[in-house]
């Protein structure tokens, strides 16, 4: 989903981080673990929030309902 604003556990902002941790990662191509350190994730449950997200807002974008129901009327009148 969205990457959480806030650490579960300890409460630090961490949502700001994400972006440049993907950049690091894609473009510089450097390990998860010096990509945190250089982002100042030194405690290991923000680092478990940054590891673990998975990115689903784009295909959740994807879906609509409405659209889906007006597909199946439309196959109806056919």
């Amino acid at each position: 989903m969205i990457i959480p604003v806030r650490c579960f556990s300890c409460g630090k902002v961490i949502g700001d981080l994400w972006e440049r941790y993907l950049e690091m990662i894609e473009n510089e191509d450097k390990s998860d673990g010096d990509a945190m350190d250089e982002l100042g994730l030194h405690r290991y449950c923000c680092r478990r929030m940054v590891m673990t997200h998975v990115d689903l807002i784009e295909k959740l974008l994807r879906y609509n309902p409405a659209e889906k129901e007006m597909h199946g009327q439309l196959s109806k009148q056919n």
